[in-house]
């Protein structure tokens, strides 16, 4: 029997951001009933593992061909396959390039800036930083995905 495919890291990075999102927003919510206060830092983190769980799942899916796309034009023309299947790693290349450029541009500012976060004060390239680094993760996932629906390793219906 193979190994089912998998991407581990990711797994964990996701898993990790939803328990830590459940438990600080809980923990608002508790301490909010009880005192009529607030964490003032649990928007700016609980936004922060949103980003990280986001591309996470992202990466997951498309490691384990759960990615949505339209796989129509595959059925409809099974002559233009590998074509359509290069076409649809291109398109992703492409964003997935610009996430990384923009992402990584924005963050080298934050940095270039010393620009804080307003709720920790933290510097914000803290942040912003994952970006392009799980937009390049996303890529690579992206990339294994295309090489073995094209090996016919896995099956074009996820």
């Amino acid at each position: 029997m193979s190994k089912p495919i998998d991407a581990p890291l990711e797994r964990v990075l996701a898993t990790l951001a939803l328990v830590i999102i459940s438990l600080i927003s809980l923990a608002n919510v508790v301490v909010r009933y009880f005192t009529d206060a607030s964490f003032a830092f649990t928007e700016e983190i609980s936004v922060f593992l949103l980003v990280i769980l986001t591309f996470a799942g992202a990466s997951v899916a498309m490691r384990s061909n759960r990615h949505i796309r339209i796989g129509l034009l595959e059925r409809l023309f099974p002559r233009l396959r590998t074509p359509l299947i290069l076409l649809q790693w291109l398109a992703g290349v492409l964003v997935l390039g610009l996430v990384c450029w923009f992402g990584g541009q924005f963050a080298w500012e934050e940095f270039q800036w010393d620009s804080e976060s307003p709720g920790l004060g933290l510097p914000n390239w803290w942040y912003v930083i994952w970006l392009p680094i799980l937009a390049l993760l996303v890529f690579v996932r992206l990339t294994q995905m295309t090489v073995d629906r094209l090996r016919g390793r896995i099956s074009d219906e996820p």
